[in-house]
């Protein structure tokens, strides 16, 4: 496992405990090392809305989308 994935699964655990704050310092970390992965602007943006940080939040999820614009879920 690499560096970005391993800060990418513990910022997933403390997302799910509810821990955002820290869990966005992770997210934050693994962008250090890797801005042109959208899941990592996308996972920053959520644990930003989960903050209450909206306006911050669709900056990141804007920004997953330029990089990766295509809608994964449509078949």
């Amino acid at each position: 496992m690499n560096e970005i994935e391993e800060l990418v699964s513990k910022a997933k655990i403390l997302l799910e405990e509810g821990n955002f704050e820290d869990a966005l310092g992770f997210f934050e970390q693994a962008l250090l090392l890797n801005q042109n992965d959208p899941d990592l602007w996308n996972y920053k943006g959520i644990s930003l809305r989960s903050l209450g940080r909206y306006e911050e939040a669709m900056d990141c999820f804007n920004k997953s989308l330029k990089i990766d614009p295509r809608d994964r879920n449509s078949s």
